[in-house]
């Protein structure tokens, strides 16, 4: 019996491997091309899908662990828990707070030209009355460090309500005050969640509810402009 060996000319072989390389490079193209249009569609549909209470939810979150400052000395024992860097800070903003917006519950108390500011104004020196003296008594408890003076920021804010008159003096003192108290109430909600300091967390609590009045008692007066509070780092 006779075999017979067909040779196949090598060009030929060249070309149908060349070919059979290039359909596997446009297959592998179209492959990826059709990966990425799912990816971006899943995308598209995650934004319309999911709450937008969420995405905003992610976003206060992150400002509200930018705000806190770690003064770099650790974590330190007190009889009243383990106290951290950011509890500190807490403590302290608390304090510095209580420094400006005190004055400006006064001035809203006194030359508010509507009697919603005037209310809110009550609110203010109320609220941090209490939680000014909570926080001394903690600082003094736990040999932390506290403010006695407004920062730069706060003086600035102070110094534009005393120039403003009339109704423009509420405005400018309800852009403030609404603004400054939305960043903090998102520093409030995480030291409640994460300390494990007794007499901060009970701080927190307290905190926690006078900032949600005095969000309220702000956005009563009917000057908050919502759309500027995103502007806020």
């Amino acid at each position: 019996m006779v075999t017979h060996i067909v040779d196949v000319p090598r060009t030929f072989c060249c070309v149908r491997g060349e070919e059979g390389r290039m359909r596997f490079a446009m297959t592998s193209g179209r492959a990826v091309g059709t990966v990425l249009i799912v990816i971006a569609l899943v995308a598209t549909l995650a934004g319309l899908v999911l709450p937008s209470d969420m995405l905003a939810g992610n976003r206060a979150s992150a400002i509200a662990r930018a705000a806190w400052q770690d003064d770099g000395k650790g974590t330190w024992k007190t009889e009243y828990g383990p106290l951290t860097a950011m509890d500190r800070d807490f403590l302290r903003k608390v304090r510095a707070a209580g420094l400006w917006e005190l004055p400006a519950g006064r001035s809203a108390q006194e030359r508010g030209t509507r009697k919603s500011v005037r209310i809110a104004g009550n609110h203010l020196v109320d609220g941090h009355t209490e939680l000014d003296k909570r926080a001394v008594t903690a600082g003094r408890a736990m040999n932390v460090s506290l403010p006695t003076q407004p920062t730069g920021s706060q003086q600035e804010y102070l110094d534009d309500m005393e120039k403003a008159q009339g109704e423009e003096f509420d405005q400018v003192l309800v852009d403030h005050l609404r603004k400054q108290h939305g960043v903090v109430f998102g520093l409030v909600g995480l030291v409640r969640d994460q300390t494990k300091n007794s007499m901060i967390r009970s701080l927190a609590t307290r905190a926690n509810a006078i900032v949600l009045d005095h969000i309220t008692v702000l956005e009563d007066t009917g000057l908050v402009n919502f759309e500027e509070l995103n502007d806020v780092k």
